[in-house]
C-alpha cells in the first residue's frame, strides 16, 4: 500500500509508545556483548520535520511527544528515550521527530546491524539518503513481508523485528500474524515487536486471538489507550504485541504506562493494559 505516509503522524501518542518500547528493548539486546540486528518491516522516512506541511496539517505531535519531551520527572526507564528525542533537538525546540530507524541508529552499537525494508519510492529515497554510506545500515526497496523471508534468519541469530504495518487494507491484520508466525519458525530466537492502532475493538481482539493460536509462548501485550473505546471512527489507542520480551519489559512498562496514560488522556476515560497473551 502506498498511499500511507507516517509524516502526517510522526511524533504522536501511538509513535511514543512504539519508540518506548522500540528503545528498551535495544538497550536489552546491549546488555550482551554478542552483535544483534535490527530489522524494520515499514520503515518510512525516517526522520520528519515537525514544521513540515504534513505535520504541521494534523499538529499529532502535539498531543504526543509534545506534552512530555520537557517534563522533569520522568520515570526512569523512559529517560533512553527522551534523550533520543533531545539529541535530535538541541537547542530546547521540538523541531525533530525520528522514525524508529533512527531511533535504533541512536541506541545501536558498533558491532549491531540494521537492515530496513520500505516500499514507497519517495520514502526509499528518503531512508536512503538519511543512510548513505553508513556501513551497519541497509535499505531495500521491498514488500515488508518479502524482506522477512529474505533476510530472516539474521547471522547473528539475535535482534529486534519492528513491524508497524498501516493496517491500510483489514485483512493486514489477520496477514502480519501469519507473517510472524513463518518468520518465527525460521527465528525463534528473535525479539518480535508488532505496533497496532485501537480503531475498532473487536478488531483488535481478534489479532490477540490469533496470536494465541499461533502457539507461541512468551507473548506480552502492552497498550495504551488516550480515550475510551468507542463505536465512532478515529483511533483511541495503539499497542504492541512483543515476542520473547526482555525480561525487565514488564517491571519497566509497569512504571511507564501509568505516567503515559496521566500525561496523554484526552479523555477522563482513559487506560493502559499489561498483560501476557501467552506466558512461558
Amino acid at each position: 500500500m502506498l498511499s500511507y505516509r507516517h509524516s502526517f503522524h510522526a511524533g504522536n501518542f501511538a509513535d511514543v509508545l512504539k519508540h518506548t518500547v522500540e528503545v528498551l528493548i535495544l538497550e536489552a539486546l546491549k546488555q550482551k556483548p554478542a552483535p544483534f540486528v535490527y530489522h524494520d518491516t515499514h520503515s518510512a522516512a525516517g526522520r520528519y520535520s515537525l514544521s513540515s506541511e504534513h505535520a504541521e496539517k494534523t499538529a499529532e505531535f502535539v498531543d504526543g511527544i509534545g506534552r512530555i519531551w520537557q517534563q522533569r520527572e520522568v520515570p526512569e526507564a523512559l529517560l533512553p528515550y527522551i534523550d533520543v528525542i533531545k539529541q535530535l533537538n538541541h537547542k530546547g525546540k521540538l523541531q525533530h521527530y525520528p522514525g524508529s530507524p533512527v531511533v535504533a541508529r541512536q541506541v545501536i552499537r558498533e558491532q549491531d546491524r540494521m537492515q530496513m525494508t520500505e516500499l514507497h519510492p519517495a520514502d526509499t529515497k528518503l531512508l536512503q539518503q538519511e543512510f548513505h554510506r553508513d556501513p551497519q545500515a541497509r535499505v531495500y526497496q521491498q514488500d515488508a513481508y518479502q524482506g522477512l523471508k529474505a533476510l530472516l534468519p539474521p547471522k547473528e541469530k539475535r535482534g529486534l523485528v519492528l513491524l508497524d504495518p498501516s493496517y491500510e487494507i483489514k485483512t493486514e491484520y489477520r496477514q502480519v500474524v501469519k507473517e510472524i508466525a513463518d518468520t518465527y519458525r525460521r527465528f525463534a530466537t528473535g525479539i518480535y515487536a508488532l505496533w497496532y492502532p485501537v480503531i475498532d475493538r473487536r478488531t483488535i481482539d481478534k489479532l490477540h486471538r490469533d496470536f494465541v493460536g499461533t502457539g507461541i509462548k512468551k507473548i506480552l501485550l502492552i497498550e495504551l489507550c488516550v480515550k475510551g473505546d468507542t463505536t465512532e471512527r478515529g483511533m483511541t489507542g495503539t499497542g504492541m504485541v512483543v515476542i520473547n520480551p526482555p525480561w525487565k519489559l514488564t517491571e519497566q512498562m509497569d512504571s511507564i504506562l501509568p505516567w503515559l496514560k496521566e500525561e496523554l488522556a484526552q479523555d477522563g476515560e482513559a487506560f493502559y493494559r499489561l498483560e501476557w497473551l501467552v506466558s512461558e
